[in-house]
């Protein structure tokens, strides 16, 4: 490349960036939860218990915005607490959690 020609890098803003899908707490109804768990993970009834008690723990990733809308509405209505997070991209360094 001569002086007089430069490189231009352009960032896509098109591209749905992935999310992920945090059960933060089961709440009062823990098999209710336990079964939302496994409505959306598609998991056993034993591995949504599993998950369930591991409270806080990453249920799914790289989900589109509107499915992790979608499944933290269904642990939300079991009466858990859940949270759609953005994941962060590769080699991005995230804050340790307190």
């Amino acid at each position: 490349m001569s002086d007089e020609e430069s490189t231009e890098y352009y960032t896509l803003l098109c591209d749905d960036p992935s999310h992920e899908v945090v059960l933060v707490d089961c709440g009062p109804r823990e098999m209710d939860v336990v079964l939302a768990v496994r409505k959306v993970t598609g998991l056993s009834l034993w591995h949504s218990r599993v998950l369930a008690r591991q409270v806080p723990v990453t249920l799914l990733g790289g989900l589109s915005a509107y499915r992790a809308q979608s499944a933290v509405a269904v642990l939300q209505s079991a009466g858990a607490r859940a949270e759609w997070r953005q994941e962060p991209e590769p080699g991005e360094r995230t804050a340790p959690s307190a």
